[in-house]
C-alpha cells in the first residue's frame, strides 16, 4: 500500500472537514514518520490517517468550533460499554499490524483451545436451544403477545420476515452456498465413511449445510431474541443484554456487572461484522473482477467499503420503516428470483434428488451431528466446521438478538417463532438445495470446474465459476454482486440499530433517533469499516475472522443464561408474563 493513497484520501476529505490544528498535526506525524521508510511505518501511517480523517470530520461543526459532535456525544454512551469494545479493537489492530503473524498465531491457538475445550458444550448448548424453542412453540407462553395484549406490530409480516432473514444470513448464504459443498464434497471426514466425489459425499455435503444454516443456527438466535423481546417489551427490563439476565441474576446483571456484558457482546458482534464485511468486500472485488475485469486491489476494496458505510448511514438516517425495510424488500425479492434462475437454469431434476436424500440425511443424523456422538466427538473436523460454524453464529446472537426483539413488538411468541426461526431456517435449506446441489451436480459434469477455481481462486471464485457455467453468467453474476452489497448493508444496518441501543444512556436526546444515536452508529460504522478495509488491504482478514470466533465463547455463556431466562419465564414468572399490561 502506497503512503500516497492515505495521503490522498485524507487530502480529499480532510481539507473539507477537518480543523487546520489537527491537519497540521496529522501532516508533521507524517513527515517524522516517513523520514524511516519501513512497510511497518506505512500501514500504521495509513490506520492513523484513515481514523484522523474518520474523527476529524465527525468531530467539526461550523457553527462551533470548539466542540464536535464527537466530543458531545461522547457524555451520553455509557462509557464501559462503548470504550472497552474500541480500544480492544484498535488494540487487536495495531498488533496485528505490527507482527501479523505473531497475531495470528496467538489468536489461532486460544481459538483451538476453546474449541477443543468447549466443543461438547457448544454442542449441547445449541441443541438444548433447539428443544427448548420446541417446548415454547407448544406451550401456554406462545399466545403471549410480545408487548402486551395491546401492543401493535410496527412491521407487515412480509417486511419483518425480510428484514430479520437479511440481518441474520448478512453475506453468508451468498459465500457459502456454493464453497462450502466443494470443501466437504472433495475432503469428507473419516466418520463419514465415504469416499471423496461419490454419490454419499454429495449427500454428505448437502446434509452438513443444512446442520450449519437452518434449524440450528436460528435456534441460537430465538432463545435471547426471545429473552429479551419478552423481559424488555413485557416486564420492563432495560433495553441492553443485562436486561433479561437481571431476572435471574438480579443486581449482580445490573449496574458495572450488566455494563461488563453489553461491552463483551458488543465486542463480539463487532469483531463478527468487521470480519464479515472483509469477506463481502473481497467477495464484491471478485466480483467485478470477473463481470468487468476489474483489478483488484486495496484501493478498490477501499471504494467498496465507503460505499457501503455511506449507503448504511443514508439507511440509518431512514429508520427502520424506511431504510432497512426497503433494502432489505428489495433484497429477499433478488433471493427468491436468484434462487428460482438457478433452480431452472441448473439441472433441476438432479437437484430436487440430491436434496431430497440429503434431508431425509440430516433428519436422520440430526441428534448424532448436534451433539457431536460416536466418532464425531474431538474429530478435527467437526471443531473446524460444526463447532465452528456455531461458535461463528453464538459471537454475533446476543447483540443481534436486541434488533430481532425490537422488531417483534406487537406478534405473539409462536408467530417469534415462526417468522425468526421456522421460515429463515426453510429458506436457508432452499438456498443450500438450490446452490449448493447445483454446485455439486455441475462439478461432476464438468471434470471439477469449481473445485479448480476453489484452489486457484479461493472460496470467492466458485459462486463465478457457477454461474460461468450456466446462461446469462454476466447478468447475474452483477445481480450477484449488488446482492452482497445490499446484503451487507441491510444487516449492517439493523445490527447497530442494537448497538446504538446498548451504547447510549437511557437518558440521552431522541433516544435511538437523536443526532446522538446517529453519530453511533456513524462511528461504529467507519470503525468497522477502516478496520476491514486496512487488514484486507493490508495483512488480510484471517486474524480478525479468527478474533471474531472468539466471541463465541462469551455468546456461548450468554446463549445458557438466556435459555436460562427463557425456562424461568416458562415456570416461575409466567404468571407475571401473561398477566403483565406494559405502558405503550
Amino acid at each position: 500500500m502506497a503512503s500516497s493513497d492515505f495521503y490522498y484520501l485524507h487530502d480529499t476529505i480532510g481539507s473539507y472537514c477537518a480543523p487546520v490544528d489537527a491537519k497540521n498535526q496529522f501532516h508533521f506525524f507524517a513527515r517524522r514518520s516517513m523520514r524511516t521508510p519501513s512497510r511497518l511505518c506505512v500501514k500504521l501511517l495509513g490506520a492513523v490517517n484513515f481514523g484522523m480523517t474518520i474523527l476529524c470530520a465527525m468531530s467539526y461543526r461550523r457553527c462551533n468550533g470548539r466542540h464536535g459532535i464527537f466530543f458531545s456525544s461522547l457524555k451520553w454512551t455509557r462509557p464501559l460499554v462503548f470504550w472497552p469494545p474500541v480500544i480492544l479493537l484498535l488494540l487487536a489492530l495495531i498488533f496485528s499490524l505490527v507482527d501479523f503473524d505473531s497475531f495470528n498465531a496467538h489468536v489461532t491457538a486460544a481459538n483451538g483451545w476453546i474449541l477443543s475445550k468447549f466443543d461438547w458444550l457448544f454442542s449441547y448448548a445449541s441443541f438444548a436451544a433447539v428443544l427448548l424453542l420446541l417446548w415454547v412453540f407448544f406451550s401456554p407462553m406462545a399466545r403471549v403477545r410480545i408487548g402486551g395484549p395491546d401492543a401493535k406490530p410496527i412491521l407487515k409480516r412480509w417486511n419483518w420476515f425480510a428484514i430479520t432473514l437479511c440481518t441474520t444470513i448478512a453475506t453468508g448464504i451468498l459465500f457459502w452456498g456454493t464453497a462450502e459443498s466443494m470443501f466437504h464434497i472433495s475432503n469428507p471426514p473419516d466418520f463419514s465413511g465415504v469416499e471423496p466425489r461419490s454419490d454419499g459425499a454429495a449427500r454428505f455435503a448437502l446434509s452438513s449445510m443444512y446442520m450449519h444454516w437452518t434449524i440450528t443456527p436460528y435456534a441460537i438466535y430465538s432463545v435471547p431474541g426471545l429473552a429479551f423481546a419478552l423481559a424488555h417489551y413485557n416486564l420492563g427490563r432495560p433495553y441492553s443484554l443485562s436486561g433479561p439476565l437481571s431476572l435471574i441474576f438480579g443486581r449482580f446483571a445490573t449496574g458495572r456487572g450488566g455494563a461488563i456484558i453489553d461491552a463483551i457482546g458488543l465486542y463480539a458482534l463487532v469483531a463478527g461484522v468487521a470480519a464479515s464485511l472483509g469477506a463481502g468486500v473481497m467477495s464484491i472485488a471478485g466480483g467485478l473482477g470477473a463481470v468487468a475485469g476489474v483489478t483488484d486491489s486495496s484501493i478498490l476494496r477501499l471504494v467498496i467499503v465507503i460505499a457501503i458505510v455511506t449507503l448504511f448511514v443514508a439507511s440509518s438516517i431512514s429508520g427502520i420503516q424506511r431504510g432497512i425495510k426497503y433494502l432489505s424488500d428489495i433484497n429477499v425479492r433478488f433471493f427468491f428470483v436468484l434462487c428460482a434462475f438457478i433452480f431452472i437454469a441448473g439441472p433441476t431434476l438432479e437437484i430436487v434428488l440430491l436434496g431430497a436424500e440429503s434431508f431425509v440425511e440430516y433428519v436422520v443424523e440430526f441428534i448424532p451431528r448436534s451433539l457431536a456422538l460416536g466418532d464425531r466427538a474431538g474429530d478435527q473436523w467437526t471443531r473446524d466446521w460444526t463447532v465452528f460454524y456455531f461458535a461463528n453464529w453464538l459471537a454475533w446472537a446476543p447483540i443481534t438478538a436486541l434488533f430481532l426483539g425490537r422488531i417483534s413488538v406487537g406478534y405473539t411468541v409462536r408467530e417469534f417463532l415462526l417468522f425468526n426461526l421456522v421460515a429463515p431456517a426453510g429458506f436457508g435449506a432452499a438456498w443450500m438445495t438450490i446452490f449448493g446441489g447445483a454446485a455439486i451436480k455441475i462439478d461432476a459434469q464438468t471434470n471439477g470446474t469449481l473445485t479448480n477455481a476453489l484452489a486457484g481462486g479461493g472460496p470467492e471464485a466458485v459462486v463465478y465459476a457457477l454461474f460461468d457455467a450456466l446462461p446469462f453468467a454476466g447478468i447475474v453474476a452483477v445481480v450477484f454482486v449488488m446482492l452482497t452489497f445490499i446484503s451487507f448493508v441491510t444487516a449492517m444496518d439493523s445490527n447497530t440499530h442494537s448497538i446504538t441501543g446498548v451504547c447510549l444512556k437511557p437518558n440521552a436526546p431522541g433516544g435511538q433517533h437523536g443526532k446522538t444515536a446517529l453519530f453511533v452508529k456513524v462511528f461504529w460504522g467507519a470503525l468497522v469499516g477502516a478496520v476491514a478495509w486496512v487488514m484486507t488491504a493490508t495483512t488480510g482478514i484471517d486474524g480478525i475472522r479468527m478474533l471474531s470466533n472468539l466471541g463465541g465463547l462469551p455468546g456461548l455463556f450468554i446463549l445458557i443464561s438466556m435459555g436460562a431466562v427463557m425456562c424461568s419465564l416458562l415456570t416461575v414468572r409466567f404468571e407475571e408474563l401473561r398477566t403483565a399490561r406494559p405502558a405503550q
